[in-house]
């Protein structure tokens, strides 16, 4: 399959969006991109535009450069190894002006609906008004930004500041916590960045780290190399034995001595108060950090299990305790949300979507996802090795397999990825980043000669067409 010039629309300019511009741009496919914010960089731009960034302040990224950066674009020498959102809004910046990709982008502009057509056509309506039809959508709007909340809230009233981590900026934005008694619900990467933040020394008088079940915590390095650069970059060749070996079996090695790594570095969770996890390390999305040790060990973080009730001025825990608190942070992760889509077009429930490749819907293969993933690296690489899919499948060099077949390694990859990871919500769209981008490796390769074959047939039956008869004069 291949479509025709400028009839490819791309929802959103984070950093799955605009490595699909680039990857298209590439290829010579032209598109539109729409963006909401008035700059690209999505979750990276602290204060977008678009309202709905998750960046607060003080953050920076917990995978290191070289496992981050798009490997068309390197990231310069000079940054540290786990750059701040601003160098990362820069390098996003660079990066679009270096690809010369800013003038592809709309800005400022909204994608409300998206709608089916006749001919597998889709109708793309815009918050200016206007519509336009395209053979083809990539949506790349990310899944960081409608934040989840405990279902069902827990019981009681709450008399204090309610907020969820997504609209953390600092200690004193949105509202002013310094000196408070706070609670933060959750173990994540976004709860210990926050509760690091609020629990050193002069800040909040005392933060209760509020945990329903065990995290593996791993430190951002192992000595003094980041403890990621053990692992390939995600956007490399994978190497021979990964395309013969299952990964599991690789998995069943590794695993285990990283978790020996991390209890030679830092410790178990379990030795600073927190719950011992039930699973084996790799079978959930580890949470990074290099802090939340000295602040547990320190006294300035009190490890508490999860909220029992709310009463009013006060919180009591499941353990029966209960402590003054002055405001609750929920760090309770994200649903995925796609506002501009019918239900009934993409059925889903509770995050579970299974897509072929995690891109592709099989009954509706002109609608194209990218980031849709919930990586244990950096979702930059991968978004990159999705986007040139993805070209190469609207350029007509790859074709995939018949909707049965996509729909059976669909469903058969979603339900084998759920047996190996927790079943909860932040898990449905989990992947593993070394066997994920080695089988698109293959499935690419598969896919191309398909596209030759057919393309070899089409010839084969032009060359047995009869030749047109000249007409007498």
């Amino acid at each position: 399959m291949s479509f025709s010039p400028a009839q490819v629309a791309i929802i959103g300019a984070g950093s799955s969006g605009m490595i699909a511009c680039r990857e298209l741009k590439e290829r010579g496919i032209a598109y539109d991109c729409f963006e909401k914010g008035d700059r690209a960089g999505g979750n990276w731009v602290f204060g977008n535009s678009n309202g709905v960034s998750a960046a607060y302040r003080s953050l920076h990224i917990n995978t290191s450069r070289q496992q981050m950066e798009f490997l068309c674009y390197p990231m310069p020498d000079h940054l540290p190894h786990f750059p701040s959102h601003w160098q990362i809004a820069e390098y996003f910046d660079d990066f679009l002006d270096h690809f010369n990709l800013k003038p592809t982008i709309t800005f400022n502009t909204e994608v409300q609906r998206v709608s089916p057509l006749e001919g597998g056509r889709w109708m793309v309506a815009l918050d200016n008004g206007t519509k336009r039809s395209y053979d083809a959508v990539i949506v790349a709007n990310g899944h960081h930004w409608d934040p989840r909340w405990p279902d069902p809230a827990f019981p009681g009233t709450f008399n204090g500041v309610t907020m969820h981590a997504h609209a953390y900026l600092d200690p004193e934005s949105p509202h002013d916590l310094r000196g408070k008694n706070v609670v933060i619900v959750g173990m994540g990467n976004s709860a210990m960045d926050i509760a690091c933040e609020l629990g050193r020394r002069g800040v909040a008088k005392q933060v209760y780290l509020a945990v329903r079940s065990g995290m593996h915590i791993m430190p951002k390095y192992f000595g003094s190399k980041p403890a990621d650069s053990l692992m390939r970059h995600p956007g490399q060749t994978p190497a021979l034995w990964e395309r013969m070996i299952p990964h599991r079996w690789f998995e069943s090695l590794a695993f285990p001595f990283i978790n020996h790594l991390i209890d030679r570095a830092v410790g178990q969770p379990e030795d600073f108060g927190l719950p011992k996890p039930t699973h084996k390390f790799g079978q959930a999305h580890p949470t990074i950090s290099s802090e939340i040790h000295i602040r547990l060990g320190s006294g300035d973080v009190l490890p508490k299990p999860n909220i029992q009730e709310l009463l009013g001025d006060r919180v009591r825990f499941v353990d029966g305790s209960t402590e003054a608190v002055d405001a609750i942070i929920y760090a309770t992760g994200y649903n995925i949300s796609f506002p501009f889509l019918d239900h009934e077009i993409l059925n889903y429930k509770q995050n579970d979507l299974p897509l072929f490749k995690r891109m592709i819907a099989p009954q509706q293969p002109n609608l194209l996802f990218i980031g849709l993933v919930q990586p244990l690296c950096s979702i930059m690489p991968i978004a990159e090795q999705q986007a040139r899919f993805i070209g190469e499948y609207l350029l007509g060099c790859y074709d995939l397999p018949d909707p049965e077949s996509m729909t059976k390694d669909a469903i058969a990859k979603h339900e084998e990825m759920k047996s190996r990871y927790v079943h909860s919500q932040r898990h449905t769209i989990q992947i593993n980043c070394m066997e994920y981008t080695a089988d698109l490796w293959k499935e690419l390769k598969r896919g191309q000669k398909r596209a030759q074959s057919r393309l070899k047939h089409a010839r084969s039956l032009a060359g047995r067409q009869p030749m047109p008869q000249q007409q007498e004069t």
